[in-house]
Parts: structure tokens; sequence; C-alpha cells
């Protein structure tokens, strides 16, 4: 799940607080729905201090940003901060939250991979954060259950001191890519790989709901010899066996920390997007500062910090707008011109099943 090491590493933990009683002073925050319903900003505030604690999960330091992220939460509220298992994935994290049940080591809050995120609303509890009307309607669940806090766009990355520069997907047939492009896996088994199709398919007349001329375009590029037999790994990225790539945006900018000419390129309106959703275990053992990690979450501030990360946060559109987005921090992503494709969770059962029955043939 944590493939990007792009940020300041910075952690805040308090393993003598992991026993520990939550507080009965946030009781009232396990059903608040928002601040509005709570008493006020200041008041979720002072339950959170009076908590004292912050469970997360599967979130290491290095990714998007989270180091800086803990640290700014913990220097604003003095709020110890607790990250347990960093490298875990999103089912590590829901399951941690069915066996711990009410102790007082469940995690507070969630960062999940959206497929996990949709199939277990159960374990949630709806809160709407301050900022909630910037988030686009199709990045969150109406009542709070989830809500997209950052992500990215499918994109091709790749070594310019390799291969020539990249404008469009056809580009990839020319004979220079012979041996060079490749997928993160078989479209069959890996969501990465069959968003590349999708955004293959975008790029030639396709759409969400038709997958089958991004596999008519990889087809093209098996019989030109361009696709290379291994799938693309940090490994063969360094070594250069994989000089072109298909991933996500945010996970390809690791690559330039070992391979300074590594460029990346988001196809012109063939943008498909792939965002992490936040949410708060419904029995959280510290409410109130489990509803302020979100509220931080979702600040100015903790956006922009995501941003320096290199991952698009969900506010991003709404922040340029309101002038409070850093420019900087936007200026260092790909260039993504027109709206971002989201897949519904029909839209990607029916790219399954299109790729179950066509995928391998396409490939011979």
């Amino acid at each position: 799940m944590r493939l990007l090491g792009v940020a300041l590493v910075a952690s805040v933990l308090c393993a003598a607080c992991i026993g520990s009683s939550p507080s009965s002073s946030g009781s009232k925050y396990k059903t608040a729905t928002s601040v509005g319903t709570s008493g006020g900003l200041n008041a979720l505030v002072a339950a959170a201090k009076a908590e004292g604690q912050l469970n997360l999960i599967a979130l290491p330091p290095d990714w998007a940003n989270f180091g800086a992220i803990i640290a700014g939460f913990h220097s604003a509220y003095g709020i110890s901060v607790t990250t347990d298992n960093p490298n875990g994935n999103s089912k590590d994290e829901i399951k941690a939250v069915q066996t711990l049940g009410k102790n007082s080591r469940a995690p507070d809050a969630l960062d999940l991979e959206m497929v996990d995120a949709l199939a277990n609303t159960d374990l949630f509890a709806q809160y709407q954060v301050q900022t909630w009307a910037d988030i686009p309607n199709a990045q969150k669940e109406p009542s709070g259950l989830w809500v997209q806090g950052y992500g990215g766009y499918m994109s091709i990355g790749y070594d310019s001191s390799k291969v020539p520069p990249i404008t469009s997907l056809q580009d990839l047939l020319a004979p220079a890519f012979k041996g060079k492009v490749a997928l993160k896996g078989d479209p069959n088994l890996s969501t990465t790989a069959l968003e590349s199709v999708m955004m293959a398919s975008l790029a030639n007349g396709g759409s969400p709901d038709d997958i089958s001329p991004g596999v008519a375009f990889f087809h093209q590029l098996q019989r030109a010899g361009d696709i290379v037999s291994i799938h693309a790994t940090d490994s063969s990225v360094k070594s250069g066996a994989t000089p072109v790539v298909f991933d996500w945006d945010y996970v390809s900018a690791a690559h330039l920390q070992e391979v300074p000419t590594w460029t990346i390129v988001v196809p012109s309106n063939a943008i498909v997007g792939d965002y992490f959703a936040q949410a708060i275990n419904r029995n959280a053992p510290h409410p109130a500062a489990a509803r302020l990690w979100e509220e931080y979450l979702y600040s100015a501030e903790g956006q922009n910090l995501l941003l320096k990360g290199l991952v698009r946060p969900a506010r991003m559109a709404a922040m340029s707008n309101a002038g409070t987005l850093d420019q900087t921090a936007a200026a260092a992503l790909p260039t993504a011109v027109g709206p971002p494709v989201f897949l519904s969770p029909e839209q990607l059962a029916a790219a399954k099943k299109y790729l179950a029955g066509h995928w391998a043939a396409a490939m011979t």
C-alpha cells in the first residue's frame, strides 16, 4: 500500500500511552457528526487534549509526507501520536479494527484504499469536517462515513536518458520503445495495472464503461514488441530494465530519488484518478482526537503538507480558487489537463470481467 518515499521523516510516538484508558471527556464525541453538533472547534480541541492520545495505523513517515503531518498535529495540539504497523496495508487496518474492538489500542482513524473503505462502512463513524463543502461529491460518502483525502492520477513514468520524450500513449508504438514498456502487474490481479489499461482506453476513444480500446492498444504494444516480459518494480526501474512504467504519479515520483532523469507525464484527457479514503473507527478509543485529526488533515495546513508529499489533496481545486494552495508544491506535480475519471465499483467490476475474458489473448 505505502510505496512513496519523498517526504520529511518525522514521527511522534508515545509507547507508554498505548495501553492507557481513553478519557471520558471525549465520550460525547463518539456520536459527533461535525464540529457544529458538538459545541464547536474549541470544545473539540479541549476534549482531544483531555484524551491526550491518537492511535494511527499503517502510516509510515515517508508516505505522502505523513511524518511532517503527524509532527504538525502534535505541535499544534500537544497530543501524543502512536502509529502502529507503519508498513501495513488497508486490509491490516481493517483487521486491527475488527480484532481490537473497543480496546484502548484500537486505531482511532484509518487511511484506506477505496476498495476496503467501500467494503467496511459498518466499521466507521459518520463525520463531516468543517471544509466538507470543498470536497467534490464524488469523493465522499454523503453522511461522512468515508471521505477521500489525497491521491493522484495514472501516469507514464520514463527515464528520459533511455527513451525519447513521451507526450501521448501513441508515442509508445514507435520503434524506440521496443522492449521498454512495463506494467506493475497483471491487470487481472493488479488494480494499478487495470487502471493503466483504463487510461489507455480513455486515450483511444473508450470510456469508464468500456475498457476494450485499452486492451486493443496494449495488444498493439505487444505485437510491436514494446512490452517487456517482467512487471516493473523499484529495482527494475533503478537498473534500467523497465525504462517506461505505467503507474500512479505519486508512486512513480519515488523513482526520482534514484533515477534523476525520471520523468512523469499524465496524458491529456485520459486522466484516471486514485485516492485514499479517510475514516474514523466507530469504536475509536479517542473519539475527540480522531475527529480533530480529520479536521487537521482537511485544513489548509494539512492539505498543503500532503501536497508537499507529491500527492494531490482532495481540496486542491477549492484551495487554488481561494488562494490558499501552496503554489510551489503544486508546481512540482505532473501537469494534468482535463477532468479526472474515478471508476465506480460497478465500472471496476465490468472492467475486471472484460479483462478476464480478453487480456490473455491480447497479450499473445
